[in-house]
């Protein structure tokens, strides 16, 4: 007879890397309550109650919001098939790995891809996005991170709104590292689509990819001339999360839409440019502390982005080996560097539950007293 397969029981972590974090443990509970079919007019109650928290959270108002079920990359592919045609130009930001994730995914999609480039740590300047979309008139999306989780770099996503905002272009942001714990306006920024994730700031599970869209990209979709993906139509979308009655699309997640509703329950109970404050002070007291020990934080002073800071691994310091540490040691996960083209970094999270200035010491002391062990002693 086959040995019993034992009850899972993963080990406790903090998980302060760039995400997923800890979840909230009142999102741990609602997952807990009474199942509905995604067909029950209870369960729609509940996704009107998600949307209209939704709209608050992105303060977007004049379009329509809703959670995509599926990831944060997901949420990308989602607003490049549904703007974006065959042989259309696009202007992407890249300055780390999700931009040129976003630029990879327009090319598939069959787009002419203008990138605008910068070196990792730095922000791609709006002048220089501007200027390509002058020298593209026909181009149609222009797209940004406006937090680059790779390196820790806030785009400044308002200025780059009023500089898009008139132009045939619509503007499209990467908010995965940014909802719930950086300030979005989509409304008075002139954002024309935004997608995030569930498991960063928000402090949920991952699964989950929330959209909103400005009434400009809901023209541009039903203007459309070729079809998109059945599971990605956003149309088709809109008529079962947000339209009533609901028509069927496809089976929610509905434990996950019960632990999102949870968190931005809690967001609107805390006040959202509370979060947004205590997501701050958490990742500035990290980058503070972190030079002051004799660390270098990657991404530039003036466009450092709160909830994931980058810092450098310090010369003849094994980083993974650190990184392997702390998680056998201490139960604490921090990220490493993402793709080929990243210099040597630990990526450090302060997000959800876990954006406290107590987390970032406790995340701070941890890594330099690994550090302390680590250090190559200097000969002579």
């Amino acid at each position: 007879m086959a040995k019993p397969i034992a009850a899972l029981a993963p080990p406790a972590r903090l998980l302060c890397g760039p995400g997923p974090t800890n979840v909230e443990p009142a999102a741990l509970a609602a997952m807990g309550k009474p199942m509905l079919g995604h067909l029950d007019p209870g369960f729609h109650a509940i996704l009107d109650e998600v949307v209209a928290m939704l709209a608050e959270v992105y303060r977007a108002h004049d379009g329509i919001v809703l959670p995509l079920q599926s990831t944060g990359t997901s949420g990308m592919e989602t607003g490049i098939a549904n703007l974006v045609e065959p042989g259309d130009t696009v202007v992407v930001g890249v300055s780390g790995y999700f931009g040129a994730r976003i630029a990879e995914i327009a090319r598939r999609h069959g787009a002419n891809v203008v990138e605008v480039a910068e070196e990792w740590g730095r922000h791609v300047p709006n002048e220089r996005l501007v200027d390509a979309l002058e020298r593209n008139p026909e181009a149609r999306l222009v797209a940004v991170v406006h937090g680059e989780t790779s390196t820790g770099v806030e785009h400044p996503l308002e200025e780059l709104g009023e500089a898009v905002r008139g132009t045939g272009a619509l503007l499209m942001a990467d908010c995965v590292t940014t909802l719930g714990g950086v300030r979005i306006d989509f409304d008075a920024w002139g954002v024309d689509y935004a997608y995030s994730c569930t498991q960063k700031c928000l402090g949920a599970p991952p699964g989950m990819s929330p959209l909103a869209l400005s009434p400009r990209a809901l023209d541009r979709i039903e203007g459309r001339t070729r079809p998109v993906p059945f599971s990605l139509d956003l149309q088709l979308l809109r008529a079962y999360f947000v339209d009533r009655p609901a028509v069927y699309h496809h089976t929610a997640p509905i434990l996950h839409v019960y632990a999102l509703h949870e968190v931005l329950r809690q967001t609107l109970e805390e006040g959202v440019e509370q979060r947004w404050r205590r997501h701050e002070a958490a990742g500035r007291r990290f980058a503070a502390r972190a030079e002051e020990s004799g660390l270098e934080v990657l991404a530039e002073p003036d466009h450092r982005l709160a909830p994931l800071t980058a810092v450098r691994v310090p010369e003849g310091i094994d980083g993974k080996d650190v990184q392997r540490q702390l998680l056998a040691e201490r139960g604490l996960e921090v990220g490493g560097g993402l793709g080929a083209a990243t210099p040597p970094i630990w990526r450090v999270g302060l997000m959800g539950p876990n954006a406290s200035e107590e987390t970032a010491d406790e995340v701070l002391g941890a890594l330099t007293a690994v550090l302390e062990g680590e250090r190559v002693p200097v000969a002579g």
